[in-house]
């Protein structure tokens, strides 16, 4: 038989082998394991010069493509919306710097600011939804009939939006005696805010995007509730245009511009704009709000399900 001697020395030598073989190996592949990295390192480094430079160079570029648009904005647009009144609707998480550059722009192209409603996070809130239907229903004239389809907030879009936007020239600027209680009612309840006299209804209506998709279990119904405002104040004024900057580039449930551009009903009436954030978007809003008033809509910017970056020149 054979003793334990044997079994721990033939053990051993077995241990010792694979010792022997790892320095034996470790040591020949040394200097060519090395010498392939510091190659791959220094090929590496070279890519990354190259590739901050060519980022350097088209950041400067962007910037003087931006200096001019900026510049010659006032000559672009001017005229361009003499005459019209424009609500503005901020929403939660947009940003006020794109809707201040916007309404300077909407001012340049000669249009008047009827003022600002910003709704709040609890009017998106799907929670909330059996309470805004029964204010809603308080509210409405009798003669306000609502389609059979139409949600919650289906329903408190056609109601401010009678309370905002009129087709009516002959109506901009004067309250509608009809819905003198909602936009005050709406505000008690924490649902809204104002800025300006909104209740002097306008023309047409720029809606502000989120800054960046909403997120969590109710991100796609907040998403839903905007474009319902979007479309309601479309419905019942000239036009309504939904703008943000670039969180239209990916695809995702609580983006309002991509739920919009997705809804096939929505889309076409609805103009969408996602490159708000840019000089160029900025002029883009304002020939998507000249491109309401004759009819037409689009979906506009370089985000997923934009057809092009701005409304074809007539």
């Amino acid at each position: 038989m054979i003793d334990f001697r044997y079994h721990l020395v033939s053990i051993v030598a077995v241990f010792l082998a694979l010792a022997v073989g790892i320095v034996l190996g470790t040591t020949l592949l040394q200097e060519p394991a090395v010498k392939s990295a510091q190659e791959m390192t220094s090929a590496l480094t070279t890519t990354n010069k190259d590739l901050r430079g060519q980022i350097d160079t088209l950041q400067g570029r962007e910037a003087g493509n931006d200096a001019l648009i900026t510049s010659m904005t006032p000559d672009i647009v001017a005229g361009d919306l003499a005459g019209q009144s424009v609500l503005l609707v901020e929403t939660p998480g947009s940003s006020t710097t794109i809707r201040e550059a916007a309404q300077q722009v909407l001012g340049e192209a000669g249009a008047e600011i009827s003022g600002r409603v910003t709704l709040t996070e609890k009017f998106l809130d799907p929670k909330g939804a059996g309470v805004l239907d029964g204010l809603v229903n308080q509210l409405k004239p009798a003669n306000m009939v609502f389609a059979e389809t139409a949600n919650a907030w289906d329903r408190a879009a056609t109601l401010l939006s009678a309370a905002l936007i009129t087709t009516d020239s002959s109506q901009v600027g004067t309250p509608n005696a009809a819905t003198t209680e909602v936009l005050s009612a709406f505000e008690t309840g924490g649902l809204l805010t104002l800025d300006g006299d909104p209740d002097k209804r306008a023309t047409l209506a720029v809606v502000l995007a989120p800054e960046k998709p909403y997120e969590g279990e109710i991100a796609e119904a907040q998403a839903g509730a905007l474009a319902s405002v979007a479309d309601g104040l479309d419905v019942g004024g000239n036009g309504a245009v939904l703008a943000g900057g670039p969180a239209a580039l990916t695809a995702v449930p609580g983006d309002p511009i991509g739920h919009i551009r997705d809804d096939s009903d929505i889309a076409k009436r609805v103009t969408t704009v996602d490159s708000a954030d840019m000089p160029m978007g900025r002029v883009v809003i304002v020939q998507s709000l000249q491109e309401q008033l004759a009819g037409r809509s689009g979906h506009y910017g370089v985000g997923i399900g934009a057809s092009a970056p701005m409304p074809a020149v007539t």
